[in-house]
Parts: structure tokens; sequence; C-alpha cells
């Protein structure tokens, strides 16, 4: 979900107006928790706690000061924009394969399992067919880019370099219209996989994009970020 909302508007313009004057500055790191030396992974759990809980208002869980759930699991990859220069994590997303299934077996990954009804807050209609388990497509989810920046593209960019090395074919996300929209501005094919939600915590749905290659990644996507 890109951070938006109608709770926590002002907390987030001053937000948008740090992360643009850190852009320059700004990488995006793919990390995963067996390879996490400098703590990126914990600050960014942080980070999701301030904004979707104290900033948006989400009614979900979390430990302390760490807004963590089941889909944060040995498995999955994050992409975490961090500040080079003076530290801190700006922003982020997390990345995990569609094959990936819980050690019960009863869940998969966030968008199936809204789909069978395992998730309270997101509907079974979030797909209107039934999302893949598929080792070529991956699904990107807890996105915090902050709207009114440039942030968003590079994370996309680099999960789509990400994607391209696992030879990866399709990514499922689940965000805003706006996210999806951005997207497309892109270059990306990006295409709904069912009907626009609304709730008190903004407008959401489930979309699907192609994954570049690396020689289409340096035409497309460096054009878009030019």
């Amino acid at each position: 979900m890109v951070a938006s909302g109608k709770r926590g508007d002002k907390t987030l313009s001053t937000a948008n107006f740090a992360v643009r004057r850190r852009l320059p500055y700004t990488q995006v790191k793919v990390v995963q928790p067996h390879d996490d030396p400098k703590g990126l992974i914990d600050e960014f759990h942080r980070l999701r706690k301030r904004v979707f809980v104290e900033d948006m208002g989400w009614q979900i869980s979390y430990d302390d000061d760490l807004e963590v759930e089941q889909y944060d699991c040995e498995h999955t990859v994050y992409l975490i924009a961090h500040d080079t220069r003076h530290g801190g994590v700006l922003g982020g997303a997390r990345l995990l394969q569609t094959t990936h299934l819980s050690e019960d077996g009863n869940a998969s990954y966030m968008i199936r399992d809204a789909y069978f009804g395992r998730l309270q807050g997101i509907p079974a209609t979030i797909c209107s067919d039934e999302p893949p388990l598929d080792k070529n497509t991956w699904e990107l989810t807890r996105i915090i880019s902050f709207g009114q920046t440039q942030l968003g593209p590079k994370i996309l960019r680099a999960a789509n370099e990400f994607l391209a090395r696992k030879g990866a074919q399709a990514c499922l996300f689940l965000g805003s219209p706006a996210f999806m929209r951005m997207a497309r501005s892109m270059g990306f094919q990006a295409r709904a996989l069912g009907p626009i939600h609304r709730t008190d915590d903004g407008r959401f749905l489930a979309f699907s994009c192609n994954v570049f290659t690396p020689a289409q990644s340096e035409v497309v996507l460096g054009e878009a970020l030019a």
C-alpha cells in the first residue's frame, strides 16, 4: 500500500517533503533475513508501524514498535530504501514467491489467502480468478513509497531487477489505484486482477505486472526514471 490516507495527512505531507530532500542519497537495497548485518529489516518494520498504525490508523497487529506478520518470514525478500549519506530507512516493500506455503500448509501469500477468505479486512473478491502458485510469479506488498516523491519508481525498478535475476515473469501487487497508474506510467503492463475496494483506510486493489528482462529494463525503466 502506498503511504497515504485520511488519518495523518499532515504527518505524511511532512514525510513526503523529507523524503524528497533525501532522495539523491537514497538507494534501494535487496535484503533477506539471513543476511542483514545493518538491521535494515527491523528499521523497515519500525517504519511500517509508524506509517500504517500510527499515521494511517490501520487496525493491524504489531509487536512493540515493529509491524510484523505471518508474511514476514525467512523466505521474505525486502526492498529497503535507505539514506546512504545520513542513514535511516525511508521506504520499502517486501517480496514473496507465490509458491510459498506456511509450515502447516494452511497459508500461502497475502493475495491468495485473501481470495480464500483467510484474511480479515481484505475481501475474497480481491481477485476474480484464483491467484497462482507459480515459481515464476512473486507478490509485492507492504510498500511504503510516499506518493508525492520518486521513491516508488526506485522501488519498482529494484524489484524488477531482482525478479529478472530470479527468472520471474510476473509480479502481483496489493496497492492503491494510484500505484497501479504509476506502474503503467513507467511502462509496465499492469492489469487489475479484481475490482477496486474501498475501506476507511483508503482504496486498494490487486493487480499484476510483467517483469522486464535486464535489456528491456535498461531501455524502458531507464527512460521512465530519466
